[in-house]
């Protein structure tokens, strides 16, 4: 399991006429990139409402579901079109824990938080029909991380699961059908949790 490309925004490229500007466009780094607990060095978010912060300091997406896509789509899927910070190979993204820990390298240490959402700016980057739903369906999401611990990354470091917490709710649950048996196994775990995934999780037992 190893990191294969780390891609930081070089220019902002227009979004949606009703987001403006956006920072999805990633590129891959040469070298050493410093990771902060908001993420990569030189890299930008524009729409904060919705995106960046501690919680999704960083976003993943395998390898080899971008190969996946790439057959699906008939097109290549170039590290960073999906807008992520890490492209990894090796590791199973859309089978993670949520609050599984990862060190990458030889000092980073992050946790898998969420699912990625997909939204209107990745549907006008991608000019594929129905591209938000199609994404939904396909469940490879990729993964939001948390940085518990900052330090450099750079393409070709391994990736190790450090830990993993006690229930089976994947970023693969998470994202696609959300079983109750499963959401309360993990609340009882005391899980660190984004509220917003703690409080599906509820919902998601209280309608049983």
């Amino acid at each position: 399991m190893r990191l294969l490309t780390v891609n930081v925004v070089e220019k902002l490229i227009p979004g949606p006429k009703e987001s403006g500007l956006t920072a999805i466009d990633k590129r891959p780094q040469a070298g050493r990139v410093q990771v902060s607990e908001l993420g990569l060095a030189g890299d930008s978010v524009c729409d904060t409402k919705h995106h960046g912060g501690p919680d999704q300091a960083l976003y993943a997406y395998a390898e080899e579901d971008a190969a996946w896509w790439a057959a699906e789509l008939g097109r290549e899927i170039p590290t960073g079109l999906f807008g992520e910070n890490l492209r990894t190979e090796g590791l199973d993204i859309t089978g993670a824990l949520l609050g599984e820990v990862w060190r990458i390298g030889p000092e980073v240490e992050v946790m898998v938080r969420a699912p990625r959402i997909p939204c209107i700016t990745f549907q006008h980057r991608m000019q594929e029909p129905q591209w938000v739903k199609r994404f939904h369906r396909a469940r490879r999401p990729g993964a939001y991380l948390k940085v518990l611990r900052t330090g450099t990354v750079g393409a070709g470091d391994p990736v190790q699961i450090v830990s993993r917490p006690a229930h089976e709710v994947t970023i693969g649950h998470m994202f696609g059908a959300q079983d109750p048996a499963k959401m309360q196994r993990m609340l009882d775990s005391g899980v660190d949790l984004m509220d917003e995934l703690r409080e599906i999780a509820q919902r998601v037992v209280a309608r049983v």
